[in-house]
């Protein structure tokens, strides 16, 4: 299990690292389909915790708690920056070490696999919005778009009780829709979602 979910953290983390570079610095100020969060917030979460965060779960270290007020989209190149910093935290996922006993998140504990599981999600629903609100396409192999839907499903009724996820999105065609398609309307996020003509400066 370990090297499939090693495998899908590098699928994912390359998409990431690809969507980011096509951000633009006027598209920072846009919204996405994050609610009330403009691009440059959720770009920011999206580089702390599925770079920077992946890596310190690994090493078993908690993320500085100032963190969270960083700004990484002001940093000269923030998107290579962005892909250094998940190359080595895929790296150091890649310890078979690594992959025993459990996390603790200073407010829970869990077992490695299932925190790798839930940034691997992080990283590719992120990944989405941020794509989506740069008029740009999520790329997400069947793989990683069935893991991605299981932990959606797995996680959605907790993560929609601290607003992490809105209600469930209905599909136009769920019988066509892929894993992926599944997993971001279980989230409560409009696969055709797409920025005001105005913001789509592409």
């Amino acid at each position: 299990m370990e090297n499939n979910l090693h495998a899908l953290m590098t699928e994912a983390a390359a998409e990431a690292a690809r969507v980011a570079r096509g951000v633009t610095p006027e598209q920072l100020s846009g919204p996405t389909p994050c609610g009330k969060w403009d691009t440059r917030t959720l770009v920011n979460h999206w580089v702390l915790y599925t770079s920077h965060g992946l890596e310190h779960r690994a090493l078993r270290k908690q993320l500085p708690g100032e963190w969270t007020e960083r700004d990484f989209t002001a940093e000269p190149d923030w998107a290579g920056a962005y892909a250094a910093q998940l190359d080595r935290a895929v790296a150091a996922w890649a310890d078979p070490a690594v992959w025993e006993g459990e996390v603790d998140l200073g407010f829970a504990v869990m077992p490695a696999p299932e925190i790798a599981s839930l940034i691997i999600k992080e990283t590719a629903v992120h990944g989405w919005d941020v794509a989506a609100a740069t008029g740009q396409e999520f790329r997400c192999s069947p793989a990683l778009g069935e893991l991605v839907l299981k932990v959606v499903d797995e996680h959605a009724e907790i993560y929609r009780q601290y607003e992490g996820f809105a209600e469930p999105v209905a599909l136009a065609d769920a019988t066509s829709a892929s894993a992926f398609e599944r997993a971001l309307a279980l989230s409560g996020r409009d696969a055709q979602w797409t920025p005001p003509r105005a913001a789509a400066t592409r």
